[in-house]
């Protein structure tokens, strides 16, 4: 199988409320999301893509507009954390984005693939999917979700 990859960083923050660790106080990372695609390679003479699973910059634009652009400096928050719920409501204007899991990286790469695998699936007409999604918290630790 043949796979691509884009990189992509984007800061975020977040809390894990029950964890019995710093990790329970408000904090934020430089997230980075791998995105791994698999598909056919384009053979058509003189289109762009030619020789391509997909372009890197459109792999790019549509995990920006699905999901780094709505993650990257907000505070990623799980549905049932109440207290800090009513915190960033208070704030106007805040960029706040709801989560149904508490948002370990494990969730987090789970929630992206989720979002993510729509916007790649069988775009431009060719079998094309998104095999992976690998998300790192920091350099040392992540999460992978493969299809």
């Amino acid at each position: 199988m043949l796979t691509i990859t884009r990189k992509l960083e984007f800061d975020a923050g977040h809390r894990i409320p029950d964890h019995n660790s710093q990790c329970r106080n408000l904090h934020g990372h430089r997230y980075t999301l791998l995105i791994t695609l698999t598909g056919e390679v384009a053979q058509q003479d003189g289109a762009s893509d030619n020789g391509m699973i997909m372009d890197f910059s459109d792999v790019k634009a549509l995990a920006k507009l699905h999901l780094v652009d709505v993650w990257d400096h907000a505070f990623l928050v799980y549905r049932h954390d109440v207290a800090v719920r009513a915190f960033l409501d208070s704030l106007p204007g805040h960029k706040t984005v709801v989560v149904d899991a508490v948002p370990t990286v494990e969730n987090l790469a789970q929630i992206a693939f989720a979002i993510l695998q729509p916007a790649y699936q069988g775009r431009y007409g060719r079998a094309l999917s998104l095999a992976g999604v690998t998300l790192y918290e920091t350099p040392n630790c992540w999460a992978e979700v493969t299809a």
